[in-house]
């Protein structure tokens, strides 16, 4: 076997390609089997991710790697995918016969994360981050009809362009001053240097602040509410899970590997932005009356808990980012795809269209509540174990602050998560039955188990992350 041809990147294009060719040379019949394609083709490409776990290598004198770090993380992407592929049948009717495009731009999304995550290269990080951010640019605005998702593409458009032209100036300076964009010579290179040029502090809080847009940090966050109201639900999930595990992948690698802390300590300013993302978002989330909002300012201040384990820099604070970042996508995308439901039923993602949701569908309000509980934090669910990873990470580099910040937010979360619940089981109903797909049925089931199981029995998922960060040592 060799990697070049059973390689899970390749193979990946292949399958977005065909997707694509199938929806274009059979536009009638086509459609019905590029769902189960695309379905089966990310299955198939999880298996060989799994079973080539353990494969290391480097190509091209290292700007892209192979290594159980990058395999942590796309088993993460093509299980959200596949998630969401499942969960979005009903919904991808609204898309006419556009649906093997949707599969196919979805697909290469991926592939862009799946770059992020094994670059060794600012330059190969740059062109998987593009890959990633213009296919959600259309994904984003794929509802022709709706003119609040063709002002989320146009929105996000602007200002992911904005953002990219920031972080493109930041490597352009880290460059100007190391003289190598490949993250182990970078390192070397600046090493040697017995002073910090300004011009390089310059680089790192530009390099950061394009990657705090993409994670949706306060105060690089205005894009994301609007665009998460705005865009297709499934593509809504997405974005918020996979993109931001992609970013969080690609950050902790640049940061660790290629920016010693003897020139730029890092941790404070990361610091503080996670703080003011937590506050920020878990505030504003309270004010919300409509689901797909209340859960963007919830996915900002996620972000915002995730980044504390950046900050702590200690295995406590790293194992807690991989770890939160895997149970998150159980969490969201159940969340995800209940509101899915229900927007495709009604047409609403406001409130009221949650109202009495207890009586017409029993196991979609119970899986919303517990995906809830889970991003609040509540023992035993999957949440509870990735905030305290995190936060015992945050306590051992001193800052207890921020740890004590995390936990005063998190009781505050629980009132908007469980105001959704409180809807859901008081509020009056229409007493129509809200039907489920067999499919979407089997995806929220997944999304439950995932999530009472990581938190009930967490070892095996900590054990999973301990070796993939063997590569960051």
């Amino acid at each position: 076997m060799t990697y070049s041809l059973l390689a899970p990147e390749m193979l990946l294009v292949a399958l977005g390609i065909i997707v694509l060719a199938l929806g274009l040379i059979l536009p009638g019949r086509g459609q019905k089997f590029t769902g189960p394609l695309a379905m089966a083709g990310t299955l198939g490409i999880l298996g060989l991710v799994l079973w080539q776990f353990g494969y290391e290598a480097e190509f091209f004198q290292g700007i892209y790697r192979v290594d159980s770090y990058g395999n942590f993380f796309k088993v993460l992407f093509l299980s959200a995918a596949l998630l969401i592929f499942a969960m979005s049948g009903h919904y991808l009717k609204l898309f006419g016969d556009r649906q093997s495009e949707w599969y196919s731009i979805m697909l290469f999304a991926t592939l862009g994360m799946i770059i992020m995550a094994s670059c060794g290269d600012l330059i190969i990080l740059y062109v998987g981050l593009e890959l990633m951010t213009i296919s959600f640019y259309i994904l984003s605005a794929y509802l022709l009809d709706d003119g609040r998702s063709a002002e989320a593409g146009l929105k996000y458009l602007i200002l992911g362009a904005l953002s990219s032209a920031v972080m493109l100036f930041g490597i352009s300076l880290i460059y100007a001053s190391s003289g190598t964009t490949v993250f182990s010579l970078m390192y070397q290179a600046l090493q040697a240097q017995y002073a910090t040029q300004p011009v390089l502090i310059a680089g790192i809080v530009m390099l950061i602040a394009g990657f705090a847009f993409k994670i949706a940090l306060v105060p690089f966050h205005m894009w994301a509410p609007d665009i998460y109201q705005g865009a297709p639900t499934p593509v809504t999930a997405y974005l918020a899970v996979g993109s931001k595990a992609a970013a969080f992948a690609a950050l902790l690698r640049v940061l660790v590997i290629a920016l010693p802390m003897t020139h730029f300590n890092w941790t404070l300013l990361l610091a503080i932005l996670a703080a003011v993302t937590i506050i920020a978002g878990n505030l504003i989330a309270l004010a919300q009356s409509n689901v797909k909002r209340l859960l963007a300012y919830s996915s900002i201040a996620q972000a915002g808990y995730i980044l504390v384990g950046l900050a702590a820099s200690n295995a406590y604070g790293f194992k807690g980012v991989l770890f939160y970042a895997m149970l998150y996508v159980f969490s969201n995308v159940g969340a995800f795809a209940v509101t899915a439901l229900v927007e495709t039923h009604s047409g609403r993602s406001d409130l009221e269209a949650f109202s009495g949701l207890a009586k017409r569908a029993p196991m979609l309000a119970a899986i919303m509540t517990i995906c809830m509980l889970s991003l609040a934090g509540i023992p035993p669910m999957a949440g509870f174990a990735g905030k305290f990873y995190l936060f015992s990470g945050a306590i051992q580099s001193g800052y207890l602050w921020l740890a004590f910040i995390g936990l005063i937010m998190s009781m505050v979360s629980v009132y908007y998560y469980l105001n959704v619940s409180r809807v859901m089981y008081i509020g009056n109903s229409d007493d129509q039955c809200l039907p489920v797909p067999a499919i979407a049925r089997a995806a929220l089931l997944l999304c439950l188990a995932g999530t009472l199981l990581i938190g009930v029995y967490p070892q095996p998922l900590s054990q999973f992350a301990d070796i993939a960060l063997k590569v960051l040592h």
